[in-house]
């Protein structure tokens, strides 16, 4: 009879603990599940001179899956570009170039670091400049960014429509 009540008790004890523990996990991440989405969907790429970094840009890709036939959306990111040595690189300046599937970008827009755009994506450092990039249509469900420097060369991102081990992995 005792060892059966005490083997009651710690059974009510470890559950307990373990759904509380369990709960305040789920609400964490409940909280931050829009910084997670848009993490898996951030890529970086960075240019080298001498084995330095002298540019480093990242990108995330603002796409929600929609299950329309016709889906003709635009092609949204968010670009930050950091130049080693300068207060802020300018994505719209003439020494960089920055194309999805070998299109310009339709619009470039200059984000403000306080932008509500900003605050669930990683890597935003203070300086770092920020843009919302949009491109036309891009049927692919397979999309490559490439960004050029006059001076540095070019990075590549690989991103996709759908989860990328659903592609064909020999692409990526």
């Amino acid at each position: 009879m005792v060892k059966l009540s005490i083997l009651l008790i710690a059974i009510v004890l470890l559950v307990g603990c373990t759904s509380k523990k369990q709960e305040d996990l789920m609400q964490a991440y409940n909280e931050k599940i829009n910084y997670h989405k848009l993490l898996q969907k951030t890529e970086k790429t960075q240019l080298y001179q001498d084995h330095e970094t002298k540019v480093m840009l990242t990108a995330t890709y603002l796409y929600t899956q929609n299950f329309e036939k016709n889906d003709t959306r635009d092609e949204v990111f968010i670009v930050g570009l950091h130049v080693n040595n300068e207060s802020y690189g300018n994505l719209n300046s003439s020494e960089y170039k920055l194309t999805l599937n070998g299109q310009v970008p339709k619009e470039i827009e200059t984000l403000q670091l306080n932008d509500e755009r900003l605050k669930d994506l990683s890597f935003v450092t203070d300086w770092a400049s920020y843009y919302l990039v949009t491109f036309p249509h891009e049927p692919s469900k397979k999309i490559t960014l490439v960004f050029e420097s006059e001076l540095y060369g070019k990075g590549i991102l690989h991103f996709a429509k759908v989860a990328k081990y659903v592609l064909n992995k020999e692409v990526f």
